[in-house]
């Protein structure tokens, strides 16, 4: 059997080399490039969640700090609210007044006293009319922060010009409750009767 073989010409040897070169090249791209390439987009795309994540945790970690600086400041007695003895409404009727001096019209509606225990709650509904929603504001934050335990909830705000609250009168309806407690209090006639408590 006879083999046939023979020299490679210049031309031949380039055209094999360029050919090995592409082959190369093709390998490369295939199992090393496009591979990198896809880890690197991933590790981004991690780095970027990552770094979402760590802005949510630190916004949260600011909040945190901002609550634990007001308990400090409410148990250090800074800003901390007395709860009076009951029965206190006269007091808590006058600081209304005062508060709601500078409105445009205000109305207080008291509800019926509540009582667990040793604490009272005295629930009112509250409106009025401010000229500005800045007014509001500092209405709503003398009350909260009046010498007497105060918590508003349910606030609803309506503009009269074009439902924009940051021009015209504004109106305010609130709930509230004063809390007060039976510690050095003097019952009467509308005291109710204290809740048995659950066993």
């Amino acid at each position: 059997m006879k083999v046939m073989s023979r020299e490679f010409s210049l031309k031949e040897k380039l055209l094999l080399l360029l050919l090995s070169l592409i082959l190369v090249g093709l390998a490369y791209y295939q199992f090393v490039d496009r591979p990198v390439r896809a880890a690197l987009t991933s590790a981004q795309e991690e780095a970027q969640a990552l770094s979402t994540e760590l802005t949510a945790v630190e916004a949260k970690l600011a909040r945190m700090h901002r609550m634990r600086d007001e308990l400090e400041d409410v148990t250090s007695g800074g800003s901390a609210s007395e709860m009076s003895s009951y029965n206190n409404s006269k007091a808590e009727i006058a600081l209304l007044n005062d508060i709601l001096s500078n409105t445009l019209q205000y109305a207080i509606t008291f509800e019926n006293v509540t009582r667990d225990g040793d604490q009272i709650r005295r629930n009112f509904s509250l409106q009025f009319t401010m000229d500005s929603y800045d007014g509001v504001e500092a209405i709503l934050s003398a009350l909260n922060e009046s010498r007497y335990r105060c918590l508003i909830g349910d606030v609803r705000c309506s503009a009269s010009r074009d439902n924009n609250l940051m021009e015209g009168n504004v109106t305010v309806n609130a709930v509230a409750t004063f809390f007060e407690t039976m510690v050095g209090g003097t019952p009467d006639a509308g005291l109710p009767e204290s809740k048995p408590s659950a066993s």
